[in-house]
């Protein structure tokens, strides 16, 4: 995607230095476009935990980096498994991270030579990001078909869409999973506009998703978390559109906390609610979303305070009286029943474990 006009991907591989992987700091957005290398394993580490970079797809690719950079340090096998470990610990809801980081062991695992590993890690972690950004474009194509289809129902080229968090090119490499239809379908000149749930506490909606839908011209609106059952009772949703973190192999969802909501107004107003995955993202593993997915707890100074441009400088406010106790939990579950039908890379399919196999057969092994 572009950025004032000029082509990025969040993260790269440094030109001229192949030693230093680049990423855009999102925790700058949408105030100050920041760039930060990052040189060893305990950079990409502190950049996936404190959320330099994140979204699902983005964090599995960060961590294949990660193993590429680790690699560069040493390249036993005791120490690259200690570092994946150390890796996988950073977040742990998103299976994208564990995923990634088992596909790069996998591949190191097959050379002897540490220049030879090296060489490998960097193709793999390419290779990995390369896939995600082809996958995303395949997630949009398939949702155009579900937007052109609302349109035509409706006997409009105007469609509004809810999403929730962030969901775009800046939770992946390029495109994004939940944007990505959006922005297919703007630059095939359907009359788009989206609505940005804020998503507190760190209003990854307000910042992140408006921000990139502003460099793509997209027109859209910002609105609190809690307007957006206001906007579905009367009529101003035609879409609702989030990503996931985690879906189990019987299609519960795992994302950013308040989806669950969203899916209940969507559900009350009989407004379609799909989820836009990778089917990294699926745990084949897991049937229970609720029972089975862990939820990250995070700081609750994301709570308690606020980031802000205040005279030309980014500054952090108290919100609440400095004593109270705070919660701050990162995601909750959607079940499968409040889920109108799951948009991958092969196509769409209804939240279950019979939907999901459809596209993925190869995956009935596990069930076996």
């Amino acid at each position: 995607m572009n950025i004032n006009g000029i082509p990025y991907r969040t993260i790269w591989v440094k030109k001229n230095d192949p030693r230093i992987i680049q990423i855009i700091d999102q925790r700058f957005l949408p105030h100050r476009l920041v760039t930060e290398d990052l040189k060893t394993v305990d950079d990409v580490r502190e950049a996936i935990k404190g959320m330099h970079v994140r979204g699902a797809p983005l964090i599995g690719v960060a961590a294949a980096f990660g193993i590429y950079l680790a690699v560069l340090k040493s390249s036993s096998d005791e120490d690259l498994k200690e570092a994946a470990a150390r890796l996988k610990a950073t977040r742990p809801t998103a299976v994208n991270l564990s995923w990634a980081l088992e596909k790069q062991l996998k591949a190191i695992s097959q050379c002897r030579l540490a220049e030879q590993k090296a060489k490998v890690a960097l193709q793999t972690a390419q290779m990995i990001a390369d896939e995600d950004i082809e996958t995303c474009k395949n997630i949009g194509r398939h949702g155009l078909g579900i937007v052109k289809e609302i349109c035509r129902k409706k006997k409009t080229n105007e469609i509004n869409i809810l999403t929730h968090c962030n969901a775009g090119w800046l939770a992946c490499v390029d495109w994004g999973t939940a944007t990505s239809s959006i922005y297919q379908a703007f630059n095939e000149g359907i009359r788009v506009h989206v609505w940005v749930n804020e998503t507190r506490p760190r209003n990854q909606g307000a910042s992140l998703t408006a921000w990139e839908l502003a460099q793509h011209r997209v027109p859209h609106t910002v609105e609190v978390d809690n307007a957006a059952g206001h906007l579905m009772q009367r009529g101003m949703v035609d879409l609702v559109i989030v990503g996931s973190d985690r879906t189990t192999a019987t299609g519960d969802v795992a994302n950013k906390i308040g989806t669950y909501l969203m899916a209940l107004a969507a559900k009350d107003n009989g407004i379609p609610f799909y989820v836009a995955l990778p089917s990294t993202t699926v745990d084949w593993d897991l049937t229970d979303g609720i029972r089975q997915i862990p939820i990250e707890e995070r700081n609750p100074n994301e709570v308690t305070h606020i980031r802000g441009l205040c005279d030309n400088e980014i500054k952090e406010v108290l919100l609440t009286p400095a004593k109270t106790k705070v919660v701050n939990y990162a995601f909750d579950v959607t079940p499968r029943n409040l889920v109108t039908g799951l948009i991958t890379e092969r196509g769409v399919s209804p939240a279950s474990r019979e939907g999901l196999l459809a596209l993925f057969p190869e995956k009935a092994k596990a069930y076996v």
